[in-house]
């Protein structure tokens, strides 16, 4: 679900050129199948019965089926980050990388923390701050399509606490929210709220400033502050006409 989207059309509606991959015709309307961008990772499967159904089944759990002790289960069954094992279809089923951190945000935990270094009271933390987060969502995201089929499906949502806000005041302290990057996935946290004021380092980034790299969000803030008074601190003019030097 990176670029792919599903829409309900007219019946026999067309293929909306490049972008379309599949169109699905039913007597009240037609499912298309679309896939934006360069990278084309689609792929669709024919199969018959349960059990080949089954074969493509991660394994996952459904955190809004499962208790407390389920879910302690599946963290600890591997040590992983939080935001690794919160993403993984084999651990748990349908969260994906913006609902991660909105979830984290709300667990005041870091995506990077170990699943084994967790307490008691932080997988119970964790685990409520997953199940309200995805029922209020899916709660509004039910409101606003009406009853009709979804569309402008994406990651990027108003009211997200901290995915897709990267340098927005965090509307827990008002702290600018930060990211790390690794390939194509941003993780997006709250230094004061989730990381205890410390910066988490961005592999590409951290390693180009090396020791010019904050290593908490205070550092941060003041080099921002001096970067701001040195801006706006007048130039001095050079002379000019006849006699100035050169």
């Amino acid at each position: 679900m990176i670029a792919g989207r599903l829409h309900w059309k007219r019946a026999g509606a067309k293929l909306p050129g490049r972008i379309g991959l599949a169109a699905f015709d039913f007597p009240t309307g037609t499912l298309v199948l679309t896939e934006a961008g360069t990278k084309r990772r689609a792929s669709i499967h024919l199969v018959q019965g349960e059990a080949a159904l089954s074969a493509h089944d991660p394994g996952g759990l459904e955190v809004l089926d499962m208790d407390l002790a389920a879910f302690r289960a599946a963290l600890g069954a591997e040590n992983h980050t939080l935001k690794r094992a919160l993403t993984d279809p084999r651990i748990l089923s349908g969260i994906g990388n913006a609902y991660a951190d909105e979830i984290l945000h709300r667990a005041r935990l870091s995506p990077v923390r170990q699943t084994r270094q967790l307490t008691d009271d932080e997988i119970a933390r964790l685990f409520e701050a997953a199940r309200s987060t995805l029922t209020e969502w899916c709660e509004r995201l039910r409101r606003e399509a009406g009853g009709e089929f979804p569309e402008g499906v994406t990651a990027f949502r108003e009211g997200m606490a901290v995915h897709g806000r990267y340098g927005k005041p965090c509307p827990e302290c008002g702290t600018p929210v930060q990211r790390i990057v690794h390939a194509e996935n941003e993780t997006n946290y709250c230094p004061r709220c989730q990381t205890g004021g410390r910066l988490l380092a961005d592999r590409a980034l951290s390693r180009l400033l090396r020791t010019d790299w904050p290593r908490t969000i205070e550092e941060l803030e003041e080099r921002s502050a001096f970067r701001a008074a040195s801006s706006a601190r007048p130039r001095p003019t050079r002379p000019s006409g006849p006699g100035a030097p050169a």
